[in-house]
């Protein structure tokens, strides 16, 4: 038995956000103090097999945690002490926002699922652009999740989105631009080539790079195909496969499977898997493959179905701190039975 399997059931007492407040709230205490160097002791898997390079970034090993998790840039340096090799932070937005009321945030635990219908809750681009200025950033990537304010038209997205790349571009390895999140009231709208050209355009103009767009699992394969015409006129870094959806698999068992928001964890696992494969197929830039991942073999299927590096979120939480260095090592094992040199040798390789 892990020792979060001891602090699983207090901690699934509380209601989600609660739990995960109280999670941070402990990453945070513990963040450049011993405790912070005995994590990174027990959780950090080093081996060069699992270092990989994509969008001008290096990454250590190919596992990240995917935006939504740290939202305000508070911890980075401890989710890399647990052995994930890049955090993205955010959504940020412009302005400072409390997202949408409570309770909004759902497990489904008999699905190994989450639901969140959170909004982009976040301090703001001026607070995270100064904590990530002031902190001591990790040794591991990080990039920013940016999104649309909530209250801003849909027609001025584009300086909206602007004016928080310039509040927190300079401090990130990566711009990840959210066009995808269910939860704020026609943002999935600017999926469309019109809008994906002048929100992209007015950051690629400003200098953002690497830049990377992050896509809905929603959008029909026509208009994803549309938008990556879209990455590859405008010289993107990089997509990342896939956000939440608001789809509701027959499969479902949890009693909140009725909760509106979006759907993230297992049952979302293969349909993610499946347009990693579909972009991976259509573009040459590298993909992130989110959705999912729970362990080393999902992780292994998005690097063999095009992915060059994978982020998580859902499953830390019914898996705990140990799930960074279970799937490392669990990557290394795949590695050797399939004889590759190293993870980015198996990228893509379902492709041929």
């Amino acid at each position: 038995m892990k020792p979060y399997d001891l602090a699983k059931p207090a901690l699934f007492a509380l209601p989600p956000e609660t739990a995960h407040g109280v999670t941070a709230r402990l990453m945070r205490a513990a963040q450049g103090t011993p405790v912070e160097d005995a994590v990174r002791g027990r959780y950090v898997v080093t081996d060069e097999r699992l270092r990989t390079e994509a969008f001008g970034c290096s990454f250590p090993t190919p596992v990240g945690v995917a935006a939504g998790f740290d939202k305000n840039a508070h911890v980075p340096r401890f989710l890399a002490a647990l052995g994930f090799g890049h955090v993205e932070v955010g959504g940020v937005t412009a302005e400072r926002q409390a997202g949408n009321p409570r309770p909004r945030l759902f497990r489904l635990a008999e699905d190994r699922a989450l639901i969140n219908r959170m909004g982009f809750n976040n301090d703001g681009a001026d607070a995270i652009g100064d904590r990530l200025a002031a902190g001591e950033l990790p040794d591991v990537p990080v990039g920013v999740n940016v999104g649309k304010s909530k209250s801003i038209p849909l027609e001025d997205a584009p300086s909206d989105y602007l004016y928080t790349y310039e509040r927190v571009g300079e401090h990130a390895d990566y711009v990840a631009v959210n066009v995808s999140s269910p939860n704020t009231p026609g943002l999935r709208s600017l999926q469309n080539r019109d809008a994906l050209e002048a929100i992209l355009g007015e950051l690629r103009d400003a200098g953002a790079d690497p830049l990377l767009v992050k896509f809905s699992p929603d959008l029909p394969r026509p208009a994803i195909e549309e938008a990556l015409a879209v990455v590859d006129d405008l010289d993107l870094d990089g997509v990342i496969a896939t956000n939440t959806t608001t789809e509701r698999p027959d499969s479902l068992r949890s009693p909140n499977r009725a909760e509106s928001g979006g759907l993230s964890g297992e049952p979302i696992e293969e349909r993610a898997s499946s347009l990693v494969r579909f972009i991976a197929e259509r573009t040459d830039v590298p993909v992130v493959g989110v959705g999912g991942i729970s362990d080393a073999e999902g992780a292994y299927r998005k690097v063999r179905a095009g992915a060059s590096v994978v982020q998580l979120y859902t499953a830390l939480v019914y898996e705990g701190p140990s799930l960074a260095r279970e799937i490392n090592e669990g990557l290394l094992e795949l590695l050797e039975r399939d004889g590759f040199d190293s993870i980015g040798d198996a990228v893509g390789v379902d492709l041929e």
